[in-house]
């Protein structure tokens, strides 16, 4: 026969492989399973093909099959065996079969899980992220042949299908099991603290200081809240019920809403991954974190050390850059929780848009900061010093720009000057509470923005060490690129207006904030500032420690991002409030006012047992 021939290769009297060389030009869906004509196959092929076709119709689904009825097998013969690589899915729907949550009361009562730290495994199933998942089933239409070969070729489709099929089964629903991984997410903080805190060190040369508060006590206050809180946010809701259901139980249930993604940026890669994930896990949902690329040694630490105290049945880690964050975004979510620029969430939301999955977007913004002519300067400028040079002004929270009038921008900026110096020294970049820039790009990105205005303070640079001080700018025009666009970076300009109203309208003139400030010795001026602006989150006299308490939700709204998080808000953003109504079977004669042949006497009758009436509200004299 020649080479463009199928031939059969009896390599054994017991087992018989039928292959189609590639060089055959035929595809595997139209090569004939018999032996070829002219040649007689075996018994035992013919058997073989006998018992074939009662699964033809099983092995016609395969987009590349090797027919292999194996009896006993040859050990010698063994290396020139091809394995079938397909049926993936049908591993995931065998799983999938599992879908029978336990009860209400079985969620708090004790859950076999993997408790506590694991150990590393040197192969997981969760794990395997592979170009080519393998072939994928062949369906009748043309368009579900062109998704089963997409999500074939995705690297990450078997591990959301991995953490969908353990979701499905109900593991991730009792609450021993939420306690037990929120127990481990606690202990990965404890054991490997220094890690923490070196990791983001070598990342951003932030301080000790500053890498300790929000990337290892604020993650742990978290997770020290959700444990004390856990039964009483998991809890049925019970809700009012109106003379028509007065005999029935109406309840909101706490569900999960299954596999969500986690996104997360660079500038605070332990608490912006982290505390969303203590939501996530105490909602009961299995968890993708994709922290940024940017800050490489952050995510080294989470991708190989995260996972050995996690259940990795539940939980992963997806590293990589903007090439493979777009192919994490085409599989299928539940939820998507992004941390980042609008410019990358509008990417996601675009991802998000196309598989209708909800998400929450935490965006920066241009925080405005308002001086009030009536305060302490010295101490205002202290405040805003630490709160604008923070991580060296990496931050969403940092103040964006200073508002205030032409005399109250003559007196600040001493008090300014007075306070860089007594945290930072006569020259910053020898301070070792200083830190630097994310990387060369954004270096050169923040220090085009010193051309903007009038330099008062700083404004030195070197870009060797990407090292910019801290810098700030005074009479900046409207229309400059500083007031454009969110810095990111240790410069703060002054805007000056005439007055409280005009600096209020300015600010409501500009797309929503995340974080809005304002500075004054006037309760009412304060209060004037919060009432007629619009922003995510809002503090007067001081910034940044509104994210010390968990009862307070952090969020933005409208160009700044939308949904809350932060203790029970985080449970809320990932849990689906699930309205539920149980009704007895008995009492049918209460049902027949809505039942056909339909009457005026009938409808008086459902309307008094089901509306809503004002309340009258009696007052004492």
């Amino acid at each position: 026969m020649g080479p463009g021939s199928a031939k059969a290769d009896y390599s054994s009297d017991e087992e018989v492989t039928w292959s189609n060389p590639a060089s055959s030009g035929v595809s595997p869906e139209e090569q004939p399973l018999p032996a070829p004509e002219g040649e007689e196959a075996p018994a035992s092929v013919q058997k073989v093909q006998q018992a074939g076709e009662s699964v033809k119709s099983v092995i016609a689904e395969n987009s590349d099959f090797r027919l292999q009825p194996k009896v006993q097998e040859d050990p010698h013969a063994s290396e020139n065996k091809q394995k079938n690589v397909s049926g993936r899915q049908s591993g995931v729907r065998e799983k999938a079969k599992l879908w029978e949550f336990p009860s209400h009361h079985d969620m708090t009562s004790s859950h076999t899980s993997c408790a506590g730290r694991q150990k590393p495994r040197q192969h997981h199933k969760c794990e395997e992220v592979s170009p080519q998942s393998g072939d994928r089933q062949n369906n009748s239409s043309e368009g579900q042949q062109q998704d089963s070969s997409s999500r074939g070729s995705n690297p990450y489709a078997d591990k959301v299908d991995c953490l969908r099929a353990t979701w499905l089964s109900g593991k991730t629903r009792p609450m021993a099991y939420r306690r037990t991984q929120l127990e481990a997410l606690g202990r990965f903080l404890e054991e490997n603290r220094c890690e923490i805190l070196k990791a983001v060190h070598a990342d951003l040369r932030r301080p000790a200081f500053e890498g300790d508060v929000p990337e290892f006590s604020m993650v742990m206050n978290e997770v020290n809240n959700a444990l004390n809180c856990l039964h009483s946010w998991m809890a049925d809701e019970y809700v009012h019920t109106n003379l028509a259901t007065k005999l029935d139980s109406a309840f909101v249930r706490k569900d999960p809403y299954g596999v969500v993604l986690i996104i997360s940026p660079y500038n605070y890669p332990f608490h912006l991954t982290l505390i969303p994930l203590v939501g996530a896990i105490a909602a009961g949902n299995c968890a993708i974190v994709k922290p940024s690329e940017l800050s490489k040694c952050s995510e080294k630490l989470m991708a190989e050390v995260l996972p050995t105290y996690l259940d990795r049945d539940t939980f992963a880690v997806v590293t990589g850059g903007s090439e493979e964050t777009t192919r994490l975004l085409e599989n299928k979510f539940d939820y998507i929780f992004f941390t980042g620029s609008a410019t990358v969430g509008k990417i996601v939301m675009s991802a998000a848009a196309k598989q209708l999955t909800p998400v929450t977007m935490e965006l920066g913004s241009q925080n405005p900061c308002y001086v009030d002519s009536c305060c302490d300067f010295q101490n205002a400028a202290n405040r805003i010093v630490w709160t604008k040079f923070v991580n060296a002004g990496q931050s969403c929270l940092t103040v964006n720009y200073v508002i205030c009038t032409a005399a109250t921008q003559d007196k600040l900026i001493p008090c300014l000057r007075h306070a860089i110096h007594c945290f930072y020294g006569s020259n910053p970049q020898k301070s070792p509470d200083f830190g630097r820039m994310i990387n060369d790009k954004h270096f050169q990105r923040v220090r085009a923005l010193l051309d903007c205005g009038r330099v008062a303070i700083g404004g030195e640079t070197d870009e060797s060490d990407r090292y910019i001080a801290p810098t700030v700018l005074a009479d900046v025009k409207e229309w400059e690129p500083v007031l454009q666009e969110e810095i990111f970076g240790p410069i703060l300009p002054i805007f000056i207006v005439s007055g409280l109203e005009e600096a209020i309208h300015y600010i409501n003139c500009k797309e929503r904030p995340l974080l809005a400030y304002a500075y004054s010795f006037n309760h009412e001026t304060v209060n004037r500032v919060l009432d007629c602006t619009s922003s995510g989150v809002f503090c007067g006299n001081d910034g940044i420690m509104n994210m010390t308490l968990v009862s307070l939700p952090f969020g933005g709204v409208g160009y700044s991002g939308f949904g809350k998080y932060h203790g029970k808000f985080s449970f809320d953003t990932f849990t689906n409030q699930r309205g539920c109504l149980i009704r007895c079977m008995g009492f049918e004669a209460l049902n027949y006012a809505r039942y056909p042949p339909y009457t005026e006497n009938k409808l008086r009758l459902l309307k008094f047992g089901t509306d809503v009436r004002r309340w009258n509200y009696c007052t004492l004299m």
